[in-house]
């Protein structure tokens, strides 16, 4: 029989095994893996090989049923998917008529791709709207949106299909709309919530590490949201485009994964002036100053070096809807 994972942000994962079993009945070879706010990516991956671990393990075909695309449990399942391509399929977007649907069609097939591409019709036609003159089968707005191009960059490009060195698009300037430090990086607080909220028009990740992994650049590039341009760009990289007049059309979220990131691009003469800080995961040495930040004393002298040097406003916020909390504060209180 296929295994089944089911991962989730929060208890939503376990809820909705117990409504499954409510409906189709108590099911073996099921396992539910909740990610919550205290833990890191290194947590949930060992919930995930655990889970694995119960169902037979890595030979066995499984199947991962994930709540949103480019979230933290689809990122730690892909990387597993990744290493076991030919008997782990994965979906996301899990809803009840998805989950009863795989219970099912396990019955009769013998593996997880096959369930995989059955499931999906089924998950679709459990969305209902009443009143029922809303229900649609297209996002013609919303694919508009998505294809728009960028008229004045698409002019500027020369046969060669590049814009010649020199040529000034728009102001000349990136405009930042978030630069962030989250050590779990494109997930899906900033797929979703953030990239709503500030609309760019591209995710750029600036890690001198991620930049030469080549593993973890594609994983970026496909939790990226539908239609939004994404780039893995090393430190050095990252301080050339940013005086680059080719890009003065760019609105781009910025990601780094840790304060010694940062404050490299700054020593390279980027100016960044106010910076969220959305995870910083716990590890050996480390002290937790909120329930998603946790630091060492190298961070601490540095983050203190960009505010007193340089000028950065930090502020602690983990999703728009969040109050912003002043990070010196809670590093000063961390301190007395």
């Amino acid at each position: 029989m296929v295994g089944i994972i089911l991962a989730s942000h929060g208890n939503f994962a376990a809820g909705i095994k117990q409504s499954g079993e409510m409906i189709f009945g108590a099911q073996e070879q099921l396992e539910a893996v909740t990610f919550q706010p205290d833990e890191g990516p290194e947590d949930l991956r060992a919930h995930l090989l655990e889970a694995i671990d119960k169902l037979g393990g890595t030979s066995e075909e499984i199947l991962f049923l994930i709540d949103l695309w480019g979230g933290s449990p689809f990122n730690q399942a892909n990387l597993l998917y990744e290493e076991h391509p030919d008997n782990f399929a994965m979906v996301t977007g899990l809803n009840l008529p998805m989950l009863i649907e795989a219970l099912g069609q396990r019955m009769s097939s013998e593996t997880s791709h096959d369930i995989a591409e059955h499931i999906l019709q089924p998950a679709a036609e459990g969305v209902k709207v009443r009143p029922e003159e809303l229900q649609t089968t297209t996002t013609a707005a919303a694919s508009e949106n998505n294809s728009e191009e960028d008229v004045e960059g698409k002019q500027a490009v020369n046969a060669n299909g590049l814009i010649p060195e020199g040529t000034v698009l728009g102001d000349g300037k990136i405009e930042y709309v978030l630069a962030r430090i989250d050590t779990r990086l494109l997930h899906g607080q900033v797929a979703t919530s953030w990239a709503k909220s500030t609309n760019p028009n591209r995710i750029i990740v600036v890690s001198d590490s991620v930049a030469h992994d080549k593993m973890r650049k594609a994983l970026i590039s496909q939790a990226a949201p539908g239609g939004m341009a994404s780039n893995v760009i090393p430190i050095s990289k990252f301080a050339e485009i940013d005086k680059d007049p080719r890009f003065g059309t760019t609105r781009a979220l910025l990601l780094f994964e840790t304060p010694q990131d940062v404050l490299a691009a700054l020593k390279a003469g980027v100016e960044l002036k106010r910076i969220n800080v959305g995870s910083m995961a716990h590890s050996t040495g480390k002290t937790m100053i909120t329930n998603t930040i946790s630091v060492d004393d190298q961070d601490v002298k540095d983050l203190y070096t960009m505010m007193d040097d340089y000028g950065v406003e930090f502020y602690v916020q983990p999703v728009p809807n969040d109050k912003p909390k002043d990070l010196r504060k809670l590093l000063d209180d961390m301190k007395k």
